[in-house]
């Protein structure tokens, strides 16, 4: 688990450092819908407030779910699928995504040629479009990896700014290219940093997880260690 956090952290940390640097041009231009205010039951709420509030109150809402099923992927892969998105579990599922530069776990609604590949490859159709799914490889699941999909596969049930498929596409492609933003129009820099952002926040949740259970471990080999506890 030490390894997986390490790597979620340079992660994050590349994340930040490529936003710095790629959107470094866009310093000075003002969003003017960041700036107008909402206003509910006679409070006023700027967008970036309503933001967070959005986000803590999806932060909530997947801790209830992961506590309900017990943190266990393998249920959680249950409630998926009733929710609509369907479920492959397939022999070398990452091997047929690296093909079409995905990763295995949630993958976005596709059209076109991509959709076509991904039909064929992992529903055995023929369809120029698809739906979101969730493909894995047969065998153990790493329960972190698995909830930083399964996070933003909520938020994208849940249509949480950035988690499209053209914001995600702007992302990955600005994250491992040389691509310049001064290429984009206003709307896909927007877009971008909304990606930007909804993964940063998927990560940190992950993160969180991570030290809440070093938090609870700890703590129960020390009450085990002090003759508080027994198993």
């Amino acid at each position: 688990m030490q390894l997986l956090k390490n790597i979620i952290y340079k992660t994050l940390e590349l994340q930040e450092k490529i936003l710095r640097f790629k959107l470094s041009g866009t310093i000075g231009i003002k969003n003017n819908s960041k700036r107008k205010t909402h206003y509910s039951n006679g409070c006023t709420l700027s967008l970036n407030s309503m933001a967070e509030v959005e986000k803590q109150q999806l932060e909530d809402e997947l801790y209830n779910i992961l506590k309900t099923y017990d943190y266990d992927p393998q249920k959680i892969l249950e409630y998926i699928e009733k929710q609509g998105t369907e479920v492959f579990i397939l022999k070398d599922a990452d091997k047929l995504l690296n093909a079409v530069g995905e990763n295995e776990g949630f993958i976005l609604p596709y059209k076109g040629a991509k959709a076509l590949y991904l039909s064929l490859a992992i529903n055995k159709k023929f369809s120029l479009k698809t739906k979101e799914m969730f493909v894995l490889s047969e065998g153990e699941i790493n329960k972190y990896y698995f909830i930083y999909h399964f996070y933003n596969w909520y938020a994208f049930k849940h249509n949480i700014a950035g988690m499209d498929t053209e914001a995600q596409e702007l992302l990955r492609k600005f994250l491992f290219t040389s691509s310049d933003t001064k290429e984009l129009q206003l709307a896909e820099i927007y877009k971008l940093k909304d990606a930007i952002q909804e993964d940063k926040a998927s990560i940190e949740f992950v993160i969180k997880l991570c030290r809440q259970y070093d938090g609870a471990k700890q703590a129960l080999e020390k009450m085990q260690k002090d003759g508080s506890a027994k198993l």
